[in-house]
């Protein structure tokens, strides 16, 4: 079949807040270079680079589409191996078809010894067929879990950018939880299943690890235009003890102050913890259960002292303290500041039901439950986006 070569360019692209030139074509950052310039995580780069709610956008008839993709996979040594990174192909919104690249390059790290080594691989390709005829949105969501450089299309009839369309942007940061965590792809991840639910356009800031009140996240989250923003904080600053009770609060102060100074009256949403059975009591850190990691499968458990939340350590029942009692205060003189309890998205029943398969992250059904309970009572009559109107135009490209 003849196809047609066409370089992905920054205007195809959706969902990140900055566009990297490389030399095989454009890395999309969900964080700006300035924010990774101030970190001291050498991984963090990668995780801004994991494509979570990255999208190629295209307007045409073609009904083959192929992918040239450069992934950066991750091994961690002792561990299982993890799965290939999903592709996901929609058509006119709805999911048709999954994929995988072959190839691309790998970190191999060693947490013990704290080593990183980077191993380059070649380009490989993902392959659609059977698209319907005729004109039609096609959006390729790359890998949630995956630093992912597209290279070009190639198609059998010519590509153009989407339009625009009148939907809000959703700007959302969290941990992996958000970054999506264990989700079987990138669209079944809880903030991509709200967002389609809701209609809205998601721009997600999800960085596994990385959601510990980084006034350099709050920065570029400020200057993100978007019609509502969430920020989803806590389980991060027990996993790795970042903070004790009496930095943690002036910390979540000084992030939302800095999100009003570009956003002062849009919807802002504060999130908690959903239910995570060894930290609800327990302080951090967190650390690798390594008689499941024996069994050839992940686990984490809590290495905190309880006691030690006299002291302020902090576990997850008094970060959802400290979280409501900060938008309680600030409320009076922000109308549109808001709480969700997360053990509204899930609680404790739910995870009974839906058990926490590495005792930390939720599997492709727990996230689909999140994202609903997400879009019911945050977007839908009644909650508190449920005016988010008069979409902004950006594309999220920062």
């Amino acid at each position: 079949m003849d196809l047609t070569t066409t370089p992905v360019t920054a205007d195809l692209l959706r969902g990140a807040l900055e566009i990297q030139d490389t030399e095989h074509g454009p890395r999309p950052s969900r964080l700006p270079a300035r924010a990774l310039a101030q970190a001291p995580d050498p991984l963090l780069a990668d995780l801004a680079a994991q494509t979570s709610g990255v999208r190629l956008a295209l307007r045409t008839r073609a009904t083959v589409v192929e992918l040239d993709a450069l992934p950066t996979k991750r091994s961690y040594v002792g561990a299982p191996p993890r799965p290939a990174g999903v592709y996901d192909l929609l058509v006119d919104g709805r999911l048709t078809a999954r994929g995988h690249v072959d190839g691309g390059d790998t970190l191999v790290i060693d947490m013990a010894a704290g080593s990183v080594e980077h191993r380059p691989g070649p380009v490989g390709t993902v392959r659609f067929t059977g698209l319907p005829e005729g004109d039609k949105d096609v959006e390729i969501w790359l890998p949630h879990n995956e630093a992912t450089v597209p290279v070009a299309l190639r198609t059998d009839a010519p590509v153009a950018p989407a339009p625009e369309r009148a939907r809000p942007v959703w700007l959302h940061h969290g941990s992996s939880i958000s970054h999506g965590s264990d989700a079987a792809g990138p669209t079944s991840t809880w903030p991509a299943v709200a967002a389609a639910l809701a209609g809205a356009a998601l721009v997600n800031v999800g960085l596994g690890g990385n959601a510990v009140v980084d006034p350099f996240t709050a920065r570029a989250l400020r200057d993100t235009a978007a019609d509502a923003i969430s920020i989803k904080l806590g389980i991060n600053v027990v996993n790795q003890d970042a903070m004790r009770r009496r930095a943690f609060g002036p910390a979540v102060h000084g992030f939302l102050d800095t999100l009003r100074e570009g956003h002062p009256d849009t919807p802002l949403l504060v999130v908690s913890p959903i239910h995570c059975a060894i930290h609800e009591e327990v302080p951090g850190p967190t650390g690798m259960d390594r008689s499941a990691l024996a069994e050839g499968r992940m686990g984490y458990l809590a290495e905190g002292d309880p006691a030690d939340r006299a002291a302020g350590r902090l576990a997850l029942t008094d970060i959802r303290e400290e979280l409501a009692r900060i938008v309680r205060e600030r409320s009076g003189e922000d109308p549109h500041l808001y709480y969700l309890d997360g053990l509204e998205l899930y609680g404790e029943a739910d995870a009974g039901e839906l058990p926490l398969p590495d005792d930390l992250h939720p599997d492709t059904a727990g996230h689909r439950r999140i994202g609903e309970r997400f879009a019911e009572l945050v977007f839908a009559a009644g909650g508190p986006w449920e005016k988010v109107a008069e979409p902004c135009t950006s594309t999220g490209l920062g």
